[in-house]
């Protein structure tokens, strides 16, 4: 499953997900644009990527701003060529009861992920467009977005509209050959998430597969969708989740009924 000779722009490439996945597709023979609001992070990336043979450059960006998306795209196109791929991973988090949350924080995340989704994947598809040359564009949306989690009011809204966004945009943008998926990790193990055990618990308690995920579980889903390998699959919501989302209810028969 070669990249070879691809050009990637990953958003929130700087750590978690976003990091193995720019290290993946690298590792893969594309040169990816590592764009991040923490520039440092981004640059941290690039030199591991760079340490390894790959080819790869950092980029500060605040996916919320359109002219920084575009920014991002002609910068990625300057350094190796006509973009070929964009991941749209780029996202914060929050744990909040809907009656303590305050419309601030509820727009700030939707903001951040679901209009940085939308800004990052518009501005590469006009890329995309006036080349003629089609592309690939892989969002990242949550199980989060799929069932009502206590707490996720403004988090789960954000990633269900991604996944509808992916599918409208998989809609239009066909006829340019830009085939738009959407990866759905379940929970994964990066710096960010911080459950405690009551929470790890109920997360596994569901899940067929009896661990979080690592990062690079998740990226393995997202650099299928950028290969050749996926090149009929467009519209589509792949689940990295350890059977979290087939689950009903769990329990061991010999414990009787």
């Amino acid at each position: 499953m070669t990249l070879a000779g691809k050009v990637a722009l990953v958003t929130g490439g700087g750590a978690g997900i976003g990091a193995a996945t720019s290290r993946l597709l690298a590792e893969r023979g594309a040169a990816v644009l590592v764009a991040d609001l923490n520039e440092a992070a981004a640059a941290g990336t690039v030199d591991t990527i760079r340490g390894a043979g790959g080819r790869a450059a950092a980029f500060r960006m605040d996916v919320a701003e359109a002219a920084q998306a575009a920014a991002a795209v002609k910068e990625a196109e300057q350094q190796f060529g006509p973009l070929d791929i964009a991941v749209c991973n780029a996202g914060i988090t929050d744990r909040i009861p809907a009656l303590e949350m305050t419309r601030e924080a509820f727009e700030r995340i939707l903001r951040t992920n679901l209009t940085g989704c939308f800004l990052s994947a518009q501005a590469a598809a006009r890329a995309m467009v006036a080349h003629g040359l089609g592309g690939r564009i892989v969002t990242l949306a949550s199980v989060s977005g799929q069932f009502g989690g206590t707490g996720r009011a403004a988090y789960g809204a954000s990633k269900g509209g991604i996944i509808n966004l992916t599918r409208v945009l998989a809609m239009e943008w066909a006829e340019h050959d830009i085939l738009v998926n959407c990866v759905a990790p379940g929970p994964t193990q990066i710096a960010r998430t911080a459950h405690g055990p009551r929470q790890r618990s109920a997360f596994l308690s569901r899940m067929a597969l009896k661990r979080y995920a690592d990062a690079v579980d998740i990226a393995g889903g997202i650099a299928f969708l950028c290969s050749e390998d996926a090149g009929f699959v467009t519209g589509h919501v792949l689940n990295v989740d350890g059977g979290f989302a087939a689950a009903g209810v769990l329990y061991d028969p010999a414990e009787g009924a």
